[in-house]
């Protein structure tokens, strides 16, 4: 699910990911010859649902991204997407990547893939963001909701995004999305709490109430490039899963690390957050929603948004199970995130159930 470009360090490239590197470079040097030769090519390991690349050509290093080789799911794997999404905001001064090439003739490479540049700086894998004082990390949450404040704020028509999505509905789409793509894939199997949810949450979705915005659909700590010395997000990774939709339903995405526990994907439930200096759920929720000028959501909404996420996000790992089982799966974790799916589709359900 994670580019993770720069950061978690290349090695070698795993089996069945291997590049072709005499069409790669014959493609290079026609389409990017400002990079100069290339002379080495390593794998990050994260790069969950596209394969993630480190490109060190004679003027420096850049990042390959390509979707998977293999059967793969109906609309993912979208790099096209991302290039497009990357390219707008890029012109709009968002932090982001800046985009360098597409190529979207499979028969280079296997696939289709882009290039982007390789932003340095500091990525935080644990999301307590370890190696800070209480300060700093309280600077550093704060510069996290800042930018997916700013995100939100943009006109998508003014950044040539109007086209990115289908405006309206966006739950009931998604909800009708995830729950296909669930139902769908029979190799991951079948989980009692996530056949719930598919007719649960059509059921209290909030009416839709207009808000469009780009979404970036896995806004996490460890999908941010910090600078090396401040509280500055330096760029934003991973818009495989990006579209226009409802803000809020983003921001509380964002919102579930303190509900998911931290053995899962940016999660830390039950951490100590005065000591560490985080600020609370409620805290952080209404430092958001000022920025943006939107009323907080009610409890009932909170609940509808927290259980809608996370089915999202165990749906996604059910997807993950499934190229598994069809020996597509393109990261190193992607047994763990299959792990996790059955704990993560009750804790989903529990959502349903809470007051608060």
């Amino acid at each position: 699910m994670s580019q993770q470009a720069a950061f978690e360090g290349a090695g070698p490239i795993r089996a069945g990911h291997e590049l072709p590197l005499d069409q790669l470079t014959d493609w290079l040097r026609r389409h990017a010859p400002n990079l100069g030769e290339l002379q080495n090519v390593s794998q990050f390991n994260g790069g969950q649902s596209n394969p993630t690349y480190r490109l060190d050509t004679a003027t420096g290093a850049c990042v390959l991204r390509r979707k998977p080789t293999g059967v793969v799911l109906k609309g993912a794997h979208a790099v096209e997407r991302e290039f497009k999404v990357i390219s707008a905001l890029r012109q709009a001064d968002f932090p982001v990547p800046a985009p360098l090439a597409l190529c979207e003739d499979e028969t280079v490479i296997g696939s289709p893939f882009y290039l982007m540049e390789m932003v340095e700086g500091r990525i935080f894998w644990t999301p307590t963001l370890p190696g800070l004082t209480p300060a700093q990390r309280g600077a550093h949450f704060d510069a996290l909701n800042a930018t997916i404040a700013r995100l939100h704020a943009l006109d998508v028509a003014a950044i040539g995004l109007d086209d990115y999505g289908r405006p309206g509905n966006f739950f009931a789409r998604q909800i009708a999305r995830w729950s296909r793509q669930y139902l769908e894939d029979d190799l991951a199997g079948r989980d009692p709490n996530m056949d719930r949810l598919v007719a649960w949450l059509p059921e209290h979705a909030p009416p839709d109430d207009g808000a469009v915005a780009v979404v970036h659909g896995d806004f996490r700590a460890d999908n941010a490039v910090f600078a090396s010395d401040r509280a500055e997000v330096r760029a934003v990774l991973d818009w495989e899963l990006s579209t226009l939709g409802h803000p809020m339903g983003d921001f509380t995405y964002h919102l579930m690390m303190y509900r998911l526990p931290s053995h899962m994907i940016g999660g830390f439930a039950g951490a100590d957050l005065t000591a560490l200096g985080i600020p609370t759920e409620a805290d952080y929720l209404t430092a958001y929603c000022e920025r943006v000028g939107r009323t907080p959501p009610t409890p009932q909404e909170l609940r509808f948004y927290m259980a809608f996420n996370m089915f999202r996000l165990a749906a996604i790992f059910h997807g993950i199970k499934g190229r598994i089982a069809r020996g597509t799966a393109s990261s190193a974790h992607a047994q763990t995130m299959a792990d996790n799916l059955a704990e993560l589709a009750a804790l989903a359900w529990a959502q349903t159930e809470t007051t608060s």
